[in-house]
């Protein structure tokens, strides 16, 4: 019993300096502890300890009971010293092994923990990374749209500017033919007078001559 107590505290002694350690070995023996912790295994291990702690607690009985007896009789006899120290020495290993048992416990689950915090850290990391990437390729397009809409704005004056100029034209354009119009309608007027005047004209004309005509007529008869 004391040399298997012997053997898994040293075993347990390597567990944790290997668990301290960054090695290659480590990742096996993580491994290994996470199988454990699934299925049946922590009801195993929880087995294992209840076992170790009755056995535990049966050694501190059985030295109380020497230890009362010897205050009975008044003096240890080799037989209950023998006793004493055997049960001394296995609830002393059995005590030590059930507090390196929580030890690599512990370490294992605040390693994965570590691990768990370091890739949460890498993953906001890259977050904030591929955050700034798009900060700077979204400051990047804002400066091309600023560009774009700087441009944008000089054709805008520019036409603007354009379209006053034919508006401008067109006013004048609208004026000129205004002015056109009143000249065509003066042209208009002097050209129905004129016609007025030449139709007086001739029907006097045709007045002489039908007075010629008939002064001729008399002067033949």
């Amino acid at each position: 019993m004391i040399q298997i107590l012997f053997t898994v505290i040293f075993g347990e002694m390597a567990l944790i300096l290997t668990l301290l350690f960054k090695t290659p070995l480590r990742k096996l023996v993580i491994l290994s502890l996470d199988r454990v912790k699934r299925g049946r295994g922590p009801i195993v291990v929880k087995t294992v300890g209840a076992t170790m702690l009755v056995v535990l607690m049966s050694s501190v009985y059985s030295m109380v009971n020497i230890q009362q007896r010897t205050i009975e009789s008044g003096a240890l006899n080799p037989t209950d010293q023998i006793l004493m120290s055997k049960h001394m020495l296995e609830a002393s290993l059995m005590g030590f092994v059930l507090f390196l048992s929580l030890m690599i416990d512990r370490l294992h689950h605040y390693i994965r923990e570590l691990r768990l915090l370091r890739k949460t850290m890498e993953a906001a990391k890259k977050q904030n990374r591929s955050f700034e990437d798009g900060k700077n390729a979204n400051a990047d397009e804002l400066k091309s749209l600023g560009n774009e809409i700087a441009t944008l704005k000089t054709k805008i004056k520019k036409l603007e500017s354009e379209c006053k100029t034919k508006a401008e034209e067109a006013k004048a354009a609208v004026t000129e033919a205004e002015a056109l119009k009143k000249q065509s309608e003066g042209f208009l007027l002097e050209y129905d007078r004129l016609l007025a005047e030449n139709q007086d004209i001739r029907n006097q004309l045709q007045s002489i001559d039908q007075g010629l005509s008939q002064s001729d007529g008399k002067k033949n008869m």
